[in-house]
């Protein structure tokens, strides 16, 4: 569905993506991982078109993104962002529907407010959360709203920035399952960013591993452990030695 080929981004002399080729299937879940600063944000800024790539094309179902109309591209989408990102001015069901009520699909307020509760019953939240606001709720809860906007309006493709940053354990691994479930249900395309090992095993069906600006390496999860590429062994094993750290 997502073609990227030979995909530059440079910020002034710091070349973060030095062309990255990558393919993300119709109707599957690829993980994107890498150290901090390797340029997974930017990546996923790229596609979305909210950063502008220097060179290469990125294609969406075989159509140039930078050629597309902006709306309609971007209806396709959903989103969970990495700290949430909700209104603190707006209830929780207002957050959740905030897309449903702009642009030239808008619902009518009574119909989406009730798609923001259905979606909230969706991600484990009760209906007495909506008209709470989001300084009211805990990080998990907070998480669960984000996801329950992400798929409010539903998306054919769906990014989840790492979705279980500042997580306790147990709570990430309810969004992990919340993330496997809805994906496969909705039958989304979905790209994760994350360096959240115990997410890419519950939500991959593919791993890409972005390193030096370029993917090091892209497989099916079955074959994230025993391949033999020492730059993925060395993240995924958090080991402190090898090609890696030889770089920094």
């Amino acid at each position: 569905m997502i073609t990227l080929s030979a995909v530059t981004k440079t910020f002034g002399k710091n070349r973060v993506l030095r062309g990255v080729d990558l393919t993300i299937p119709s109707g599957q879940s690829m993980v994107i991982i890498g150290g901090s600063g390797t340029g997974k944000s930017v990546l996923l800024k790229c596609i979305l078109g909210l950063v502008q790539h220097d060179t290469g094309t990125i294609t969406l179902d075989g159509q140039d993104v930078t050629k597309a109309d902006r709306d309609a591209f971007l209806a396709r989408f959903g989103m969970l962002f990495q700290g949430g990102a909700l209104f603190d001015s707006l209830r929780v069901w207002e957050n959740v529907a905030f897309r449903l009520m702009r642009g030239p699909t808008k619902r009518p307020k009574a119909e989406a407010r009730e798609i923001a509760i259905e979606k909230l019953r969706r991600v484990g939240l009760k209906p007495e959360v909506a008209d709470l606001f989001p300084a009211e709720l805990s990080g998990g809860m907070q998480k669960r709203v984000g996801l329950a906007r992400a798929i409010a309006a539903s998306p054919e493709i769906i990014f989840f920035d790492e979705p279980t940053t500042g997580l306790d354990p147990i709570m990430a691994g309810v969004i992990n399952d919340l993330i496997r479930e809805i994906v496969t249900e909705m039958g989304a395309t979905a790209m994760t960013i994350t360096h959240d090992m115990t997410s890419v095993r519950a939500i991959a069906d593919r791993v890409a591993m972005l390193h030096d600006g370029v993917i090091q390496w892209t497989g099916p999860i079955a074959d994230l452990e025993t391949t033999p590429d020492p730059f993925v062994q060395q993240f995924i094993h958090g080991r402190a030695t090898g090609p890696i750290a030889a770089v920094r």
